[in-house]
């Protein structure tokens, strides 16, 4: 069986945050699965659990799946599936879990105190500190029943529109593991390295553009101010860099240059 093709998205670069502190409590979370019907949707929430930083799977009487199907969906976190724990129950699933975790997309009795997924994800998290914690999804055609909620600590609700509340499995674990890897707070974007750039440097860079279009006859001497006022407009809506400025810069007198070494064309 050939191998599927590599994922062209997929840099294998880790944040600097994640890299260097990763957060104890998701690897004390169990992604459960209960009589999961497709190959490939256990296959994206072995790659949802990994992009998370998840990585503990267990399969409650499941049936034999396509794996190729699968392994293409998992892409390279096939470990995952690799490592993953197969049970007849869902009692067995979770019997050594301190907080097991329903999700479930239908109203009823036994289901009308759950939270919803953003305010349910910190007491998890809370919980995985100290003990195994299990979030359980139910099969992709009729989601969790009644008697599974019997073993449930917490009912999680993931906001979805009235007109059609179901959601894919491998959708519900990927939302329910970002929330969980969002309140671990561990992802901190990059930073930006230069200095916001000092007035008197952006000045220069005005003077400096000015100077080129008035060159290059974008515009006439008398009609200087107004475009300029619409070209700061332009430049001072976000932010701007010492190395932005002096991009800018650049560009400016390279297009200086080369407006006053243009070919002569000869006729």
């Amino acid at each position: 069986m050939s191998l599927p093709p590599k994922d062209p998205y997929d840099t294998r670069v880790m944040n600097e945050a994640d890299k260097h502190k990763p957060d104890p409590r998701l690897g004390n979370i169990r992604v459960v699965l209960v009589q999961p019907l497709y190959g490939g949707n256990v296959g994206s929430v072995c790659r949802a659990m990994k992009n998370m930083g998840l990585h503990e799977l267990v399969l409650v009487d499941p049936p034999e799946h396509d794996q190729h199907e699968l392994r293409k969906m998992a892409l390279s976190a096939g470990n995952i599936y690799d490592q993953h724990r197969r049970v007849d129950t869902l009692a067995e699933a979770v019997a050594d879990c301190g907080a097991v975790a329903v999700t479930s997309a239908r109203d009823g009795f036994y289901r009308d105190h759950g939270y919803t997924l953003r305010d349910g994800a910190p007491q998890l998290l809370e919980a995985a500190a100290s003990q195994p914690v299990a979030i359980v999804f139910g099969r992709e055609d009729s989601g969790m029943g009644n008697d599974d909620l019997k073993l449930a600590t917490h009912i999680i609700r993931i906001p979805t529109s009235s007109a059609f509340s179901s959601m894919n499995l491998s959708q519900a674990v990927m939302t329910f593991c970002y929330e969980l890897y969002t309140a671990s707070k561990i992802f901190a974007p990059p930073k930006e390295i230069s200095p916001d750039a000092p007035i008197e440097f952006r000045e220069r860079m005005f003077e400096a553009w000015e100077a080129t279009l008035l060159e290059i006859g974008f515009f006439d001497e008398d009609k200087a101010g107004h475009m300029m006022m619409g070209l700061r407009r332009v430049l001072t809506r976000g932010k701007l860099t010492t190395n932005d400025v002096k991009i800018m810069m650049g560009i400016a007198r390279q297009a200086q240059w080369a407006a006053n070494h243009k070919p002569v064309v000869k006729e």
